[in-house]
């Protein structure tokens, strides 16, 4: 049950106002309990959650299988460090390897630490296997792999990059998409190519078709490695388990995290063959909390679900509802839309309103969403949505573009 407080809603609000650090600037909403599709506010209001924590609630808000086993090991063991074994990482390691079809993981916590540990990684891996003493890793314009400073470092968001250098060197961006301009940025140097398969924050951006598999022959070509950012994009959440699976890819790395967790814990990890991620040594790469016996009790509980591609199918059915009703609102203040599995990019006519603006008004009607680049909204509710839901969902956004239209 939710804690009984005499705060109001604008007491909340100026609380965490005062006291946490400003680098979000959340809707005025207030959350205090959740389960499947649905959360609800302080004030007893709910409201559909069509963002699923970026996709790290894909399996839905309290969802029982994952809560029973975090439940089941804080009763057990939840952290020993990496300087002993539990009972629980093996296992996890060992299905998540067969669900990925690789032979080792190495177990982080948050996605930008899947991201750091695999640039770090594939530099280990040019040094060693091919000799290079600086290696270079190209990557995509409009990317979003996290924040840390290495990471901002090859971002072209000014406000995730600008005020936060000297930056990391060692990185190329070219236009994402585009496979030439990957090879022509490609020398001696080059070790790696990371890319999203899917660009999130971009706002849901899907490559030409040949786009991961250009890439992938370019690899095998010049003798580098492709790296998946599957973070966002990954594990169902686009109808497959794997994004990359659309275009029939797979990479030498895959980076995985929030879906990973459950909406629990955090949970991420870096995917790959030993050839690969056997160039990592006892000393030279660690965390205190990767692969500790909660999360990994937690993250096997997710593998295991997604073992049998029933939640895959559930992404791929509903996301044809999706992208059906949202197609139907262009021309009517919506001028594109992008649509794969239950992830939904939606540009709205600056002309008619920013997607904060869109946002403001979906939550007052009970829907929660969340802008990006202006005019963009996304979509990507829990997989535990129903096809009246989201029906449910477009339509108030229909009515939303009908009144900023009347003005």
């Amino acid at each position: 049950m939710t804690e009984t407080t005499d705060r109001t809603l604008p007491d909340e609000i100026e609380l965490e106002d005062e006291f946490v650090a400003h680098n979000y600037h959340p809707l005025p909403v207030v959350i205090a309990e959740a389960e499947g599709a649905w959360v609800t506010d302080v004030t007893g209001r709910r409201y559909l959650d069509c963002l699923a924590a970026y996709s790290a609630v894909n399996f839905g808000h309290c969802n029982p299988i994952v809560t029973a086993a975090a439940k089941e090991q804080l009763d057990r063991v939840t952290l020993v460090g990496r300087a002993f074994r539990s009972d629980r990482l093996g296992p996890f390691a060992a299905e998540l390897c067969e669900l990925a079809g690789k032979e080792m993981m190495l177990p982080m916590n948050t996605g930008a630490e899947a991201v750091e540990s695999g640039i770090k990684v594939a530099r280990k891996w040019g040094h060693e296997v091919k000799g290079i003493e600086n290696p270079s890793i190209i990557v995509a314009a409009g990317n979003f792999h996290g924040r840390t400073i290495s990471i901002v470092s090859f971002s072209d968001d000014p406000d995730a990059r600008v005020g936060f250098g000297p930056y990391t060197p060692g990185f190329r961006t070219v236009r994402y998409g585009d496979v030439e301009a990957v090879r022509a940025a490609c020398d001696e140097t080059t070790v790696a190519v990371l890319v999203e398969p899917v660009q999130g924050e971009a706002g849901i951006i899907i490559p030409p078709d040949d786009y991961l598999p250009g890439l992938r022959a370019l690899c095998d070509e010049r003798q580098m490695l492709l790296i998946c950012d599957e973070i966002q994009a990954g594990l169902a959440r686009t109808g497959t388990t794997f994004a990359s699976q659309h275009w029939g890819v797979e990479p030498d790395l895959y980076l995985l995290g929030k879906a990973l967790g459950g909406g629990v814990v955090p949970v991420s990890a870096v995917v790959g063959n030993r050839d690969v991620l056997g160039v990592l040594r006892p000393g030279q790469h660690g965390s205190t909390f990767g692969g500790n016996p909660l999360g990994a009790a937690v993250g096997l509980s997710v593998v295991r679900m997604l073992a049998d591609g029933s939640w895959q199918q559930r992404a791929a059915e509903l996301g044809t509802v999706l992208g059906d009703a949202l197609r139907g609102l262009i021309g009517q203040g919506v001028t594109a839309v992008r649509c794969i599995g239950l992830w939904a990019g939606i540009d709205i006519d600056p002309a008619l309103a920013t997607g904060r603006e869109v946002s403001e008004r979906l939550m007052e009607r009970g829907i929660l969403v969340k802008d990006t680049h202006g005019s963009t909204i996304r979509m990507a509710p829990p997989l535990v949505v129903t096809a009246e839901e989201i029906t449910w969902a477009v339509n108030q956004l229909a009515e939303v573009l009908v009144d900023l239209r009347r003005g």
